[in-house]
């Protein structure tokens, strides 16, 4: 049997690691790996805080290097990109970015795990020298190298969203002017509710960032650098621009596939990672995950979602029967110094999917206080208003208000009430919470 898996970051080393693992020695199986990059097993979400000089080892963003891949059994073939897929024959057109060669592939089982690039939006005169993304590993060295001059001293970041606000913190800590432009009101803007992003805002504002919201970038003005930012209500000058408007599955090869996809090109799958073609699955930031409690498929480029997807597609395709229970869209960010989280349903979701709900907002604190270092903590509830099930959460705070978001997104998966976690039997030790931890009070407060 011919496993093939195309791109080898997070999800498609996952699975070929599980897959390699289960086939049985001597069945004259293979686990084949197309990668377009150089490199594999990369943990893109360290960019930002290398960039930011938190680390200096670009290495060590890398799980799994391609011998140790190899030492395992997987066959690694970088620089080479799948350019088409023919269900019908099974075959892959296959591209040796190094020699120009094209040749043909034949498989039994194949998984796309193709990622997602940035998005580029239309802005005039985006080619302009010191304007980056940051995706992929060489973003991260080019944008670093750029940022740790002394002679570039305002930095523009377009995108309020997780890559976006770990840039301005990195960019902070370099000793830069930073100026965020958000196209909407808010940052995180579908991510988080109104009243957390307003104490984001505070918390920017308050550590020099200069906010601008609700602005659209129309363009950008130098001759071989960027000089300028020009959005629909003023211009900006600036040394240096990083892009950070969102992601689009790595998919277009896809398009003649009969492989269905979401409108903006994500391949659909079921809990078990299959896609509507018999023997192709597909997991990663190229394709949809279930939503626990939406009940619907999404796109959620999160690299848990991508892993744990990429385990289960590795077990099936080595013959198993696993079937992956859904995401809850976990996610957390550091901004400057708060953490936030959030899980499950928003209130704008809870409104669209048509639900009867409550929601509770609560202030707290993380500890005791007479322990030194006791700080604000938020947490909002999203339940069922007539059984009072959990739907939602976010947290905001700082010493542990991130990791407090764990408990919500598992009592949402077992399908806990609000007086379920009001009663919960919670650790307790003055440098960690109180007797009565934020989260039983925002339990308790729900009615």
């Amino acid at each position: 049997m011919k496993i093939i898996i195309i791109g080898g970051i997070a999800a498609g080393m996952s699975a070929a690691a599980k897959a390699q693992r289960l086939l049985k020695e001597g069945n004259k199986s293979s686990v084949t790996v197309y990668e377009m990059g150089e490199i594999i097993s990369f943990g893109a979400c360290g960019l930002p805080y290398f960039v930011g000089d938190f680390f200096s080892e670009p290495s060590t963003m890398i799980a799994r290097t391609i011998e140790q891949a190899q030492e395992s059994g997987i066959s690694v073939f970088t620089q080479h990109q799948v350019l088409s897929v023919d269900a019908s024959q099974r075959t892959l057109q296959v591209k040796n970015l190094q020699t120009g060669e094209v040749f043909q592939k034949q498989y039994d089982r194949l998984m796309i795990a193709t990622g997602a690039n940035a998005i580029r939006p239309p802005f005039e005169n985006i080619s302009l020298k010191n304007i980056f993304k940051l995706t992929k590993m060489q973003d991260g060295l080019e944008l670093k190298a750029a940022a740790m001059s002394a002679q570039l001293k305002d930095v523009t970041v377009i995108g309020g969203g997780f890559i976006g606000i770990e840039v301005v913190e990195a960019m902070k800590k370099l000793g830069k002017h930073v100026r965020l432009i958000q196209r909407s009101e808010r940052v995180f803007s579908g991510l988080f509710d109104a009243r957390i992003t307003e104490m984001m805002h505070e918390e920017l504002l308050k550590h020099g960032v200069e906010l601008i919201l609700n602005e659209s970038v129309l363009k950008f003005g130098g001759e071989e650098s960027v000089k300028t930012v020009v959005t629909d209500k003023g211009s900006y000058e600036t040394d240096l621009i990083v892009i950070a408007t969102g992601f689009k599955p790595n998919t277009a090869f896809l398009n003649d596939s009969g492989i269905e996809m979401l409108p903006n090109g994500a391949v659909i799958v079921n809990h078990k990672g299959e896609t509507n073609i018999e023997n192709i699955y597909a997991a990663g930031d190229c394709a949809t995950v279930p939503h626990i409690v939406k009940k619907q498929n999404v796109y959620l480029p999160l690299a848990t979602g991508a892993n744990k997807l990429g385990r289960v597609v590795g077990e099936n395709m080595a013959g198993g029967n696993a079937l992956y229970p859904g995401s809850l869209g976990s996610a957390c960010v550091k901004v400057m110094e708060l953490e936030a989280a959030m899980t499950g349903l928003l209130e704008e979701d809870a409104i669209a999917l048509g639900l009867e709900y409550k929601s509770v907002f609560i202030k707290d604190k993380n500890q005791t206080d007479y322990y030194p270092n006791q700080h604000d903590l938020y947490i909002k509830l999203i339940y069922d208003a007539k059984d009072k099930t959990i739907l939602g959460g976010q947290t905001l705070g700082k010493n542990g208000a991130a990791l407090r978001i764990n408990v919500i997104a598992m009592a949402i998966a077992a399908k806990m009430s609000t007086d379920d976690l009001g009663m919960m039997d919670f650790c307790y030790a003055p440098p960690f919470s109180k007797s009565w931890d934020a989260l039983n009070v925002a339990g308790n407060v729900a009615k």
